[in-house]
């Protein structure tokens, strides 16, 4: 439900956005309209104020008609103690309903010269209510004024935090956001400033633009006797002027009706002539202690004899009556007073904030959706048994991506491609295929990754006939580990168990070995007829330079941790989600190969060929492994040195921040030897690299651990270094206005390793986290850690996950992820928790 009401937000705010910045910009224009006149004219607007006090009302008329011989005065409005020009209208022609304007000396009845900017202010008027387009504008103006309403209810209701009662949750913005962030901010926040203004902007703005709206306030709100309405002041379509007999006027005679009934306190007042003669004329008038500008007292007299016909005061009305007479004065704020209508011309001229920012965040969620597509290049998936299946099962994202690169290569041969991942294939579905690539990666140490563990539960445990089937497999895995590529092989043998026969032998990646992902391509083209295509290959490496480097846990039991502050160059490409990693590729410090090549007796200039590239010999070697044992290389030239180095591997690190926090920022871990040197790239980035340093940089998509597209509880769970990547998803949510997130963190010390405490605790005190739990095991004497925690929290955890939670965990796979597995599946059971993980609502990021 949250989902439609969220869509409907940013339909209605789109399609209506631009006509609701445009009547909020001129609804501010109007708030102080009267004021920007009398400064601007002061010859007609502002009059000497005389001792004698205002003329009669009407020695008024009389002196102005005198002046005007052959019109009549139909309309006059004066204040009755001030220097305020006095204002009139004439009879109207046969056929109008209003008649000529003149400004007046209420004290002299002398006319006034027509003031400057008059007519501006029409035109904008006309804008806000009309879009100067008459009727069809006021359809448009009317149907925007009913989406405003809309947006602030479900503004409210797509941004209520869980800490309701805490004001920061509210209102408090933050100024270190940048980007998507810091709009979000800005559109959710400054929207909640704005909200009452303007839900009483679109209830009042409403009462002039529908008359089924309107009619339902009076029966609502007026306390006058049912059949005695006159009528809705302000309505809706009018009708032909009123034929007849022009009105007869004893000014004097109802001057003095007035006189009498108004009082010493009467300050203001407005005569009104009925278009027609028989009809009573109407006065509205303010007494010195009128609640507002707005709090008009009605008073009805026959315009022939003066005689009072009726008497209505504001203080004496219900509420409701006294709201119905002050529709305008709520509209625009004066029902506040002068605070009133400048708070409410503050919220009118920040209107088109809410229509720039809601395009920013649209155009950012079209701009991701539109690289996920990109991704995937034009491939579209096939249908029909001729079509090849390559399916995949992907924990970090490299063998997805590996699956696409195969399916386009398929594809540009001619042969119809269809992608799925293990997780969606089922018997069916494999008993109708004819040829399969399966591109598969291990998790840890021979498990399947978590999205396929349905798969190989469900499937493989099965018997079937699976003779027609010819297929291939990729492996991915990482020899370290004694199980290397354990899923993949028992997927292999189980189809050949099946009676399915391989399309070729099997082929191992070790951490994405350029050589067996070659072999692969070379048995593709050879199965597609077609010549080989470029070499599969990650995305380029970008030179980026370090910015900033902040050491985390100073005086801390444990290995220092530094946060790393990464600029792009102003071409990058790399534009990351939250839940993704950077693969670094490590550098030897200078230090280090010029103690080791002094031991060779090497020249460090020398030039040698790198990838194809005249490359000095310091600057190729590191790039390389130094070996501490160099009798196998003395007495080798330089080329030959180089190439009997092993080369360093990538490193890849989560990334703990958001593109919109205008730098990659990463938590590393300074590894220390027993010999006192430093692991090669953590000492690198967090010793060696001088500020301003550069280094390779690549983008490693984790699509199995970004934050769900819908908007779900959030429970992020971690250790160390494991923070980065729940950090990036934190402040991902919040910048969603998603507030129910719940994190435990698991450290040392508290007094050392509780890294961005500030910015947590922040969090948690303005809502944006709802809960925090830590655990820092070395702060009491029986070790305390994470899945302590998590297991102290159960019945929480479960309501949680009742309600739809995703789990993110990050960090150390021994100990930590291994012992939040275990609590887990205490907690949950089994079943629920292999559940959780085929539907991706446990995900992990672990090393």
């Amino acid at each position: 439900m949250k989902k439609v009401w969220f869509q409907l937000h940013w339909v209605f705010g789109i399609s209506a956005g631009l006509v609701l910045a445009l009547m909020g910009l001129t609804g501010a224009m109007l708030s102080f309209q009267d004021e920007i006149l009398r400064a601007a004219n002061p010859a007609s607007l502002t009059v000497e104020k005389r001792a004698g006090g205002t003329l009669p009302m009407g020695e008024l008329i009389r002196r102005v008609e005198g002046a005007e011989p052959g019109k009549k005065v139909a309309f006059v409005w004066v204040k009755v103690d001030g220097d305020e020009a006095g204002r009139i209208f004439y009879t109207p022609k046969p056929g109008q309903r209003r008649g000529e304007a003149r400004y007046v000396d209420p004290y002299t009845a002398q006319l006034l010269p027509a003031p400057r900017g008059e007519g501006l202010f029409n035109f904008i008027m006309q804008l806000h209510r009309f879009l100067a387009a008459g009727e069809a504008g006021k359809q448009v103006t009317a149907a925007c004024t009913l989406i405003l309403l809309y947006l602030c209810l479900s503004g409210l209701y797509l941004r209520w935090p869980r800490k309701a009662l805490n004001w920061r949750a509210w209102l408090a913005f933050d100024w270190r956001k940048k980007g998507r962030a810091f709009n979000w901010d800005l559109h959710a926040v400054a929207g909640t400033w704005c909200l009452a203004f303007y839900l009483l902007a679109a209830l009042t703005g409403l009462y002039w633009s529908y008359d089924w709206y309107r009619g339902g306030l009076f029966k609502l709100l007026d306390d006058t006797p049912a059949g005695q309405h006159k009528g809705l002041r302000g309505g809706g379509k009018r009708g032909p002027a009123p034929e007849g007999p022009p009105p007869v006027l004893d000014a004097d005679a109802v001057w003095a009706t007035i006189q009498q009934t108004g009082g010493a306190s009467m300050t203001a007042y407005n005569l009104r002539m009925p278009p027609v003669k028989g009809q009573p004329a109407t006065v509205f008038y303010l007494l010195d202690d009128a609640a507002h500008d707005r709090a008009f007292n009605e008073m009805t007299i026959d315009p022939v004899s003066g005689e009072l016909l009726g008497d209505k005061r504001y203080n004496d009305s219900s509420f409701g009556k006294q709201l119905l007479t002050s529709v305008y004065a709520l509209h625009v704020g004066s029902y506040f007073g002068l605070t009133g209508r400048i708070l409410m011309m503050l919220a009118s001229l920040s209107m088109p904030l809410f229509f720039v920012t809601g395009w920013l965040l649209y155009l950012d969620r079209r701009r991701k959706k539109r690289a996920a597509v990109v991704a995937r290049g034009d491939l579209r998936n096939t249908g029909g048994a001729d079509a090849w299946l390559v399916g995949y099962a992907s924990q970090s994202g490299f063998a997805e991506r590996l699956a696409w690169q195969s399916a386009g290569q398929l594809q540009a041969a001619g042969l119809p491609v269809r992608v799925e991942p293990l997780a969606k294939l089922d018997r069916a579905q494999l008993q109708q295929t004819r040829n399969a690539l399966f591109v598969v990666s291990t998790f840890g140490d021979g498990e399947a990754p978590d999205s396929a563990r349905g798969f190989e539960r469900q499937v493989l445990g099965q018997a079937l006939g699976l003779h027609d089937l010819r297929f291939a497999v990729l492996a991915l895995g990482d020899r370290q580990y004694e199980q290397f590529c354990g899923f993949a092989r028992r997927l292999q043998g189980w189809l050949q168990g099946q009676g399915a026969r391989p399309l070729f032998e099997g082929i191992d990646v070790d951490n994405g070995d350029a050589a067996a992902l070659h072999d692969w391509q070379q048995q593709l083209a050879r199965l597609s007829g077609s010549a080989p295509q470029a070499a599969f290959s990650a995305p380029a490496f970008e030179v980026w330079s370090l910015v900033g480097r902040e050491h985390l846990n100073p005086g801390s039991q444990g290995e220092s941790t530094w946060l790393l502050r990464l600029a792009a160059p102003s071409d990058s490409q790399i534009d990351w989600s939250a839940g993704d990693l950077v693969e670094i590729a490590p550098r030897q410090p200078e230090f280090l190969v010029e103690a080791w090549l002094d031991r060779l007796g090497l020249d460090g200039d020398a030039s040698v060929q790198a990838d194809g590239i005249a490359t000095p010999l310091r600057i190729a070697l590191a790039g390389c492994l130094l070996p501490g044992n160099l009798e196998h290389l003395v007495g080798q030239h330089a080329q030959a040195v180089y190439d009997a180095l092993i080369k360093l591997s990538v490193r890849q690190y989560s990334i703990a921040s958001l593109r919109s926090d205008g730098a990659l920022e990463l938590i590393v871990r300074q590894e220390q030897h027993a010999d006192g040197s430093l692991g090669i790239c953590s000492g690198w980035l967090t010793e060696y690299l001088p500020d301003g340093g550069s280094l390779l940089l690549r983008l490693r998509r984790n699509r199995s651990f970004h934050l769900s597209a819908d908007d779900r509880p959030l429970i992020l769970i971690g250790n160390g270094t494991g923070l980065a990547g729940l950090r990036s998803l934190l402040r991902a949510s919040i910048a969603e206005g998603r507030r129910r997130n719940w994190l435990l963190f698991g450290e040392r010390n508290i007094a050392h390793d509780f890294y961005c405490r500030e910015e947590l605790e922040g969090a948690l005190a303005r809502g944006e986290l709802q809960r925090l739990d830590v655990a820092f095991s070395r702060d009491q004497a029986e070790k305390v850690y994470v899945q302590d925690r998590l297991r102290a929290s159960g019945e929480v955890l479960a309501q949680w996950l009742e309600d739809g939670a995703v789990i993110h965990v990050c960090g150390s796979l021994q100990g930590m992820a291994e012992g939040v597995d275990r609590t887990l599946r205490e907690l949950l059971g089994d079943a629920e928790v292999e559940a959780l993980l085929e539907s991706g609502r446990y995900r992990r990021d672990v090393y």
